[in-house]
């Protein structure tokens, strides 16, 4: 594994951030690096990402894991991860992901939710993709997790 460094992000790396959650796809909504922890390697290049997120409705959400493409597999998503709820120790957190990522996060703790368990946040976003993405397979159909 190469080596990196996980740090709370800085000014500097909201650039860094949007780039890569562009790049990976997801949800761009919601970035504000004082949030952030990265990964970086020791000459500063940004590996990975991730925030707690929270909403209106009183949830805080693990958001915006995102890793470059050539450093998955290396442990920097978990290593994030960890910090993140290291972190914060706030419970419940609830997540979002497709469903073919859910073992990875069940080895952090957090389980998969029924519509009625889900705050109004998730629950909105989760009838809306039953909607939109009505012929998706079903390992690329909206999760949404619960670490208590």
């Amino acid at each position: 594994m190469d080596e990196f460094i996980v740090r709370r992000a800085l000014a500097k790396d909201n650039r860094g951030i949007k780039r890569l959650i562009h790049m990976v796809h997801i949800n761009p909504l919601g970035l504000d690096w004082r949030r952030f922890y990265i990964a970086e390697t020791p000459q500063g290049d940004l590996l990975g990402c991730g925030q707690i997120k929270p909403h209106g409705d009183g949830s805080q959400e693990m958001a915006s894991i995102a890793v470059e493409e050539k450093s998955r597999g290396r442990g920097v998503a978990r290593e994030i991860i960890s910090r993140l709820l290291i972190e914060e120790p706030r419970r419940p957190l609830y997540l979002m992901c497709r469903t073919r990522l859910s073992d990875f996060y069940q080895k952090f703790g957090f389980h998969p939710i029924k519509p009625v368990e889900m705050p109004n946040y998730f629950h909105r976003i989760y009838r809306a993709e039953r909607i939109i993405n009505m012929d998706a397979k079903p390992e690329n159909r909206l999760m949404i997790m619960r670490l208590d």
